[in-house]
């Protein structure tokens, strides 16, 4: 069991690294000795846990999605009012991105794979339909709670996720953005224009 147990921590290891060596040199431009020097291991023992560069980029976007899954759930199953989830969510959301800049600058990269159709894995489309589907559902609970006016549909799920994908797309690309800071003005944007009049 201990011997799992560290094969589990090296792998680990070893994304953590390819995760910081893609997001300062771009997947295009990092080579498995790249990963496998940023990990303090040989090329060898990289290929022992993945058997390409492209493995390793996967492996990036399944834990990225596995974080996506967890943080959708708590919202889903969560109890209180539909909207405090919504907004739970969104909080949730920019600050763990904020906290990871490293993952959220190989977003960049996920995003451009998941445009090649010779990447099949890289399945971005359905992250974003999960949560359009979450926040959608979430919208009409608060509608039926009296929280949000009646004209809200699912189109407002598609512009409340644009909303967080634009600042998270500033923010890697401007270092005067700060992610941290646009959490409340989201949440007013995107969802105060929303609450009914007896909500508020």
């Amino acid at each position: 069991m201990p011997r799992r147990v560290d094969r589990e921590a090296r792998r680990e290891e070893i994304l953590t690294a390819a995760v910081r060596v893609f997001a300062a040199k771009g997947f295009a431009a990092t080579r498995v000795e790249d990963v496998a020097r940023a990990a303090g291991i040989g090329k060898g023992a990289v290929y022992l846990y993945f058997d390409s560069r492209d493995a390793l980029l996967e492996a990036a976007f399944e834990a990225f999605a596995a974080d996506s899954a967890r943080l959708l759930g708590q919202a889903r199953d969560g109890e209180g009012r539909a909207l405090d989830r919504l907004v739970g969510l969104l909080r949730s959301v920019l600050a763990t991105l904020a906290e990871r800049p490293e993952l959220a600058r190989v977003l960049l990269d996920l995003w451009a794979a998941g445009r090649d159709t010779a990447r099949p894995a890289f399945d971005m489309a359905a992250l974003y339909r999960e949560y359009r589907a979450l926040i959608a559902d979430l919208l009409r609970q608060a509608q039926a709670q009296g929280d949000v006016g009646p004209n809200v549909g699912d189109g407002h799920a598609a512009v409340v996720v644009g909303a967080v994908e634009g600042c998270v797309l500033q923010w890697l690309v401007d270092p005067e953005v700060a992610l941290e800071e646009l959490v409340e003005p989201v949440i007013e944007v995107c969802l105060d224009g929303l609450r009914s009049q007896e909500g508020r």
